[in-house]
């Protein structure tokens, strides 16, 4: 019989009984395992010892993976943007604060560089397992300071991960060289990007294509064979396998197929985890423990004093009470199953003593027992504190909370445009980074395996990197969002800084078109670097590849929010509970002009559905009627959209206005009435493959396009070269005739 049949009997069924007995006294089955590894390796002769110990370090190696996978699908982009920036500032907080106090504590206890740097990433990290354990035994799980316990044990993950690929970086050149160790990061930063937003857009795609052949067995096996694709693709780029298993499982996390792939893969999970932890016990040396207690001790005290104060730091520092920051330092007071990865990575590049291993395991071990004691004890420790305090301190302390914050951060028109500026330029450049990568590294090397001559090649490569730096010109320069126009009207003053900052938009796209090309052209030239910009300008004011740019995007955003979108019929927003209605009076500025005259559909987004002149009334008015003093408009759009709009007017802002929802249930004129459609897009229909501009709709059945729903996602006043799919929802407005019209033309309302 093969040795590691009989080790992995002697290891399971020796973890089966302690697992059992840990059960029974309530206590974390993570150190149960530890325990029963332990007891079947090498430092213990006295009793079942595992032969084949490669082989055990290979199923450890997937023991990791497949922790990393689980961790991943319980995290998601969404559930990162609801933990808000107090979990973010704790954790970063903890995480800088914890790195920078171990690797002092290892320097004075005369360890060595890499020793002391990997003991500072060790703890750094909170364990998820132990207190989530620890809340569910207390029953303080749902209490508020848990969670922003819990949000920030999601930040520490994240943090966790690229703190593993710098001490790879580090560990490599055994030094730490900040200009190589930025090139890296911005790499592992650009690539991450380019993977995460690829991910989101084919992964569900293609789950969702092959969803009626998906029953349990196949979607276990699919989601695997994810998990480890992944790892491979991560090693190939250089990253760790533990980054690749995240990354798949925070990719499938946001899917519909979430819950069934962690409740599929929760025995997988947990066998290979059990190994890992087991794999930790079995490298625990008695005698070595007795021989380092003293660093044990003092890097426990180091880990229960340090996190508890510096936790509690951060969580001061987000604008929380004291109360709730001495309960979150209570709850973060230990190390765990990241401590251990991390030092598994330290013991495979060679680069950390034998010695550290056994020493993070004994003090994970010892902060583990302490945790629920801190955590009960932590209302005694705030009274302590509380007291020991300056009054005056103490009071100023206890009313520096996040809910008298809360009022005074008004978030101004400014610091909206510029969080959306860095962002979008941040996406945006990141995916025309990526086809210019694309271009060069893999396009190019795969031509030159054909026989194809080199011109051909060349433009070949010029002419993929164009289309896709084409492709996000527009979305890139992003002038006609809600938040530039409220700023270009609200102030004339501020129109300078908008412009620089467009420019800088124009200079960077330039400068990621300029460089590849200069390589694959071989050429150096100021006149590439002005016809790069001349045509970046005139593909700026076209039309031109908007609507496949479209059609990608709003498929990214339906995959993107595709598990909350499909939860239920009640978490589904509803495009007519999402556009308001308000009524302004033509006035001075406006009277004289006509619709089209003043684009206010392209300007602020938003439109004229009808004009109240006197007894009569014009509904949906094209862009040639005109308007006259005294007009009476109803205008419909998103809420910042409309107040731009008077913003521009120098008009006062609206505060009830109703949703389109209300405005048309609260009609009283049957007559009159205007309508709020939505149409299916069947397979067969004449408006599948057409764009709302060739669809003929307004021309047909006298309507207004408000937008569409695309898998439940409302998308509010397309681009007219938005392109119809089958199974979307095209809402339109119009009246009782259009009503008519509609259904004589063959479409049913949803």
């Amino acid at each position: 019989m093969p040795k590691l049949i009989s080790d992995l009997a002697i290891m399971l069924l020796t973890a089966g009984v302690v697992a059992v007995l840990f059960k029974r006294f309530k206590l974390p089955l993570v150190l149960g395992y530890i325990l029963a590894g332990f007891l079947v390796g090498p430092y213990m002769p006295y009793f079942f010892t595992v032969a084949d110990e490669v082989s055990i370090e290979t199923w450890s190696e997937i023991g990791i993976i497949v922790l990393m996978f689980g961790l991943g699908l319980e995290f998601n982009l969404h559930k990162l943007a609801s933990v808000g920036g107090t979990a973010i500032i704790t954790a970063l907080t903890e995480v800088f604060g914890m790195l920078v106090v171990g690797y002092f504590v290892g320097q004075a206890m005369g360890w060595g560089m890499m020793d002391s740097v990997f003991l500072g990433g060790m703890l750094s990290m909170s364990s998820t397992t132990i207190i989530i354990k620890a809340f569910d035994e207390l029953g303080v799980r749902k209490e508020p300071f848990a969670q922003l316990v819990f949000g920030t044990l999601v930040i520490e993950d994240i943090a966790g991960i690229f703190m593993m690929i710098i001490l790879s970086t580090v560990s490599v050149s055994k030094n730490i060289s900040g200009g190589e160790l930025a090139i890296q990061l911005g790499m592992l930063v650009l690539y991450l990007a380019l993977w995460l937003i690829l991910g989101i857009y084919i992964l569900p795609t293609l789950l969702r294509k092959a969803e009626q052949f998906m029953n349990d067995e196949t979607l276990l096996l699919a989601s695997l064979g994810v998990c480890f694709g992944m790892v491979l693709l991560a090693d190939a780029l250089g990253f760790s396998s533990a980054l690749g298993a995240f990354l798949a499982g925070s990719l499938l996390a946001g899917t519909v197929h979430a819950e069934r792939v962690e409740h599929l893969s929760s025995g997988v999970k947990d066998l290979f985890g059990s190994i890992f932890f087991l794999s930790v016990g079995m490298m625990i040396d008695p005698a070595m423990i007795v021989k380092y207690i003293v660093p044990i001790l003092i890097i426990s005290a180091v880990t229960i004093v340090g996190k508890l104060t510096i936790s509690s730091l951060g969580v001061l520092l987000s604008g929380q009470s004291l109360h709730k920051a001495i309960r979150c330092g209570c709850s973060l007071a230990q190390i765990g199953e990241f401590a251990f990865i991390i030092a598994s990575l330290g013991m495979s590049l060679g680069v950390i003593a034998d010695y550290v291993y056994p020493i993070v395991v004994s003090v994970s071990v010892i902060t583990t027992l302490t945790t629920p004691f801190f955590i009960k004890s932590s209302e005694g420790i705030y009274r302590l504190v509380h007291k020991a305090l300056p009054d005056k301190l103490a009071d100023k302390l206890e009313r520096y909370t996040e809910e008298d914050d809360s009022g005074k951060e008004s978030d101004s028109d400014w610091g909206r445009y510029l969080r959306r500026y860095v962002k979008v330029t941040v996406i945006y450049g990141v995916l025309m980074m990526g086809v210019t990568l694309l271009g060069q590294f893999v396009l190019q090397p795969l031509l030159e395996k054909t026989p194809l001559d080199a011109k051909i090649i060349t433009g070949i490569c010029v002419a993929f990197c164009l289309l896709g730096i084409a492709l996000f010109v527009r979305p890139m320069l992003d002038l006609h969002s809600t938040e530039y126009t409220t700023l270009w009207v609200k102030n004339r003053y501020f129109r300078l800084p908008l412009i620089t900052l467009t420019a800088l938009r124009y200079l960077l796209i330039v400068l990621i078109a300029f460089f590849p090309l200069q390589n694959l052209l071989g050429i150096s030239s100021i006149w590439l670097l002005l016809l790069i910009a001349t045509s970046i300008f005139l593909i700026s004011r076209s039309g031109w590849l908007s609507s496949a740019y479209i059609s990608a995007e709003a498929q990214f955003m339906a995959n993107f929010n595709e598990r909350n979108l499909q939860r239920g019929d009640e978490n589904t927003e509803w495009l007519d509970e999402k556009l308001f209605v308000e009524q302004l009076e033509c006035n001075e500025a406006t009277s004289g002009k006509t619709l089209k005259q003043l684009d206010w559909g392209r300007r602020f987004g938003v439109n004229v559905i009808r004009i109240l002149r006197g007894k009569k009334h014009l509904d949906m008015p094209s862009g040639h009627v005109e308007l006259k003093a005294g007009d009476r408009l109803l205008i419909i759009g998103r809420t910042e959209d409309l107040r731009a709009l008077r913003l521009s007017l120098e008009l006062p802002e609206e505060t009830d206005a109703p949703t389109l929802r209300a405005f048309t249930e609260g009609q009283s004129n049957e007559a009159a009435n205007l309508y709020a459609t939505a149409i299916p897009v069947e397979r067969a229909s004449e408006l599948q493959g057409k764009s709302i501009r060739t669809s003929g709709l307004r021309e047909k059945y006298d309507c207004m396009v408000l937008g569409l729903q695309r898998n439940r996602l409302p998308i509010l006043q397309p681009d007219v070269n938005m392109t119809f799919q089958a199974d979307d929802l095209v809402w339109v407005l119009g009246t009782r005739r259009m009503a008519e019209r509609l259904l004589a033309g063959g479409f049913s309302e949803e």
